[in-house]
């Protein structure tokens, strides 16, 4: 069959309600008649929401084909499919998944086009077509569709024969590729020949090369594909379900603000060895009979102990610092999950620059004594930022462990010295850990840096590294309390309120907690997934299909197990959960 293409569709970004919010989308598109000039990053009179998952250089054009409509016609019982419908530039006639490969070059008219990578998974495919399993059926029936890049500018117009010019190396289908990323069942050998396709967009190219690094780690074996997907997946499985008794063994104080707690198995044995960076969720229980509440704390102390130390800072109006301080005893049992958490300390001979304020240090800290106990050739930077002396936790500890290193270096800085902080012994120098100060450091640009701090610390600092030449990949950030929330396409998202009650009626079923934003909730049938009830609660959360495909819901499930509609296509990782199609089975306390 000679391949052609069939209608052009074009549309700009507008606001379309949904679900009682607003999505900014271009995904409505018009066909349009006559010749069109097709542009490096658009077609004329095209555009583009959410620039994040769609367009750019890579996404410039995407393609559906008309027999994938006949099919949805079928299965859907619709017959009002009109070109377009499925949020595409160009409807064509032949180009099935199946058959165009990665790399492959084609002429339309005036212009040249690469395959570049398949459709990208998204609920608002589901918007235009009125069926919110969209995304996941696209995937499920293996016709995603698929983006080209323009490598020659020029004019198309309906009715054009689409000649191929050239084959992608490797042969890997359309069809293909995105099986390994969003399906069960592939190898590394699909992972290896996706990574040797030039053309193969960078977002994908990432995916890949998280999929390989898997396959490294365990040797043998298939690897998840949500692996590719979200970082949540590549985090080893936790040590135990649930939560589990731990003892209190020791208590330190380690500032004015910041104390340890070492917690010991209440039966003596050795604890799962944590990786270093990682946290625990713990439930602090209030006097009386208020339920618990449930914190997150990083792990600050040196690997294969067989036990964890958490260091908790006590702000004045924090309610789970104030009782830990206030009535915990040596002795004490506390309630604890698993080790968690992909901040963590990566392998290599290169590099590392360890960046924290305040209490941020925890995590960080259990980085530097893994690099002390085994006595790392790599050139380590520890840069920290507080106070004064009686706001500096850790501070001989940190000292004495950059001293047993052969390769490491160390600049502190206070905001507010006091009389008794000496210059050039307790700090480098007064002012905070700025993006200037990191500037005048001279760090190496191939280092792995880890940060943590509040969040705008964490901003300024990232950015700065960046300016400096590091590559953004190589830069770690881990925050306390609730990530940044992910909510494509979604106008306003950014201004929502502190985490709360939902309003209306309030539930009858199972307590969902959310450990991050400190928040105990009743589920209530009138959500459809844990995901709505977070809305519906102003719970930072980050999503994108909605459908269980893409995986960027996915995160740690601490106690409880949950129930699907629908399935995901791909099960997440050990220990974890997409909150965008479950629904609680019992009492749940989620990583959120």
């Amino acid at each position: 069959m000679v391949a052609r293409l069939v209608a052009v569709n074009v549309g700009m970004p507008k606001d379309v309600p949904w679900h009682g919010r607003t999505v900014y989308t271009g995904v409505y598109k018009r066909t349009v008649a006559g010749p069109r000039m097709v542009r490096r990053l658009n077609i004329d009179g095209d555009g583009q929401g959410d620039l994040g998952g769609h367009g750019g250089e890579q996404r410039a054009v995407l393609v559906y084909q008309l027999d994938s409509y006949r099919f949805w016609e079928k299965e859907l019982g619709r017959e009002n499919l009109t070109s377009g419908q499925f949020g595409e530039n160009f409807t064509v006639e032949g180009l099935p998944d199946d058959e165009v490969c990665i790399g492959d070059r084609y002429r339309i008219g005036a212009a040249l086009f690469e395959v570049t990578q398949p459709r990208v998974t998204c609920y608002r495919v589901g918007l235009r077509m009125g069926e919110p399993r969209m995304a996941a059926l696209l995937v499920a029936h293996h016709r995603p569709g698929f983006y080209l890049r323009v490598i020659e500018e020029g004019e198309v117009e309906a009715g054009q024969e689409i000649v191929k010019v050239s084959s992608g190396p490797e042969a890997m289908t359309v069809e293909e590729l995105d099986a390994v990323l969003y399906l069960p069942g592939h190898t590394r050998e699909q992972v290896e020949r996706a990574l040797r396709i030039p053309a193969l967009s960078p977002g994908w190219q990432g995916s890949m090369k998280t999929l390989l690094e898997q396959y490294d780690e365990r040797t043998s074996g298939s690897s998840s594909g949500s692996a590719g997907l979200s970082a949540a997946a590549t985090a080893p499985p936790p040590g135990w379900p649930g939560f589990r008794p731990l003892t209190v063994t020791h208590i330190q104080p380690e500032s004015r603000s910041v104390f340890s707690l070492r917690l010991a198995a209440a039966d003596d044995t050795a604890l799962p060895a944590a990786l270093p960076g990682q946290f625990i969720t713990v439930k602090v229980q209030p006097e009386g009979d208020a339920p618990p509440l449930i914190r997150s704390y990083s792990l600050s102390g040196p690997p294969g102990t067989g036990t964890y130390r958490i260091s908790v800072k006590v702000e004045p109006h924090g309610a789970a610092g104030n009782e830990l301080r206030a009535h915990t005893r040596i002795g004490d049992r506390l309630e604890a999950a698993a080790p968690r958490g992909t901040f963590c300390l990566a392998e290599g001979a290169n590099p590392v620059v360890l960046l924290s304020a305040g209490v941020g240090a925890t995590p960080v800290l259990a980085m530097l004594h893994t690099l002390a106990r085994d006595r790392s050739t790599r050139q380590v930077w520890w840069l920290h930022g507080a106070r004064n002396g009686t706001e500096h936790p850790f501070a001989q500890e940190s000292r004495d462990l950059i001293a047993a290193l052969p390769d490491a270096r160390s600049a502190v800085y206070y905001s507010r010295p006091t009389g008794a902080d000496r210059l050039g012994v307790d700090y480098a120098a007064a002012g905070h850990l700025s993006a200037e100060l990191i500037r005048q450091l001279d760090l190496p640009t191939d280092a792995d840096a880890y940060l943590c701090g509040p969040a705008t610390f964490m901003d300024t600092v990232t950015a700065a590294l960046v300016d400096h030449g590091l590559s953004a990949s190589r830069v770690h950030t881990e925050i306390f309390g609730s990530g940044a929330a992910l909510t494509p396409g979604i106008k306003g998202a950014a201004a929502a309120p502190a985490p709360h009650q939902p309003p209306g009626p309030v539930g009858t079923g199972p307590q969902v907690s959310f450990a991050r934003s400190g928040l105990n909730v009743p589920w209530n049938d009138a959500q459809e997934s844990l995901l709505e009830l977070a809305e519906a609660c102003d719970v930072p959360v980050r999503w994108s299909c909605r459908t269980g495909v893409c995986h960027t819901c996915e995160l740690a499930l601490m106690s409880g197990s949950v129930v699907y509609s629908p399935d995901p296509v791909e099960p997440p990782g050990e220990g974890n959960i997409l909150i965008c199609c479950s629904r609680p089975a019992g009492e749940v306390v989620l990583d959120l």
